[in-house]
């Protein structure tokens, strides 16, 4: 395998992942932040961060627009559930972990 195919095969894993997770809505990114320890925030933020690696301009908007399929102020108002108590001490917990690594 090249370098180029490697490249594409790994944008349409990519792809497959965002498309995988707009069908899953339901799934709610503190969810994903416990099991998986990354959200559909975090993937944002990494396009971002790549962006600008490369000298490419990419807001936060425009990046958080391209990993939920619609502004992200929709999908928060359409799909995001809040948290409840048991996750968020979960949460708090986990990022306490990471802390005393």
């Amino acid at each position: 395998m090249n370098d180029q195919q490697r490249t594409e095969l790994e944008a349409a894993a990519f792809r497959r992942l965002l498309q995988h997770l707009d069908e899953h809505k339901e799934v709610q990114n503190i969810e994903l932040m416990l099991v998986a320890d990354f959200c559909r925030n975090c993937l944002s933020k990494w396009l971002g961060e790549e962006a600008g690696k490369r000298d490419l301009s990419l807001s936060d908007d425009d990046a958080r627009e391209w990993v939920y399929g619609m502004p992200y102020s929709r999908w928060k108002s359409e799909f995001q559930q809040p948290a409840t108590a048991e996750q968020l001490a979960a949460f708090e917990a986990k990022q306490k972990a990471k802390q005393g690594q």
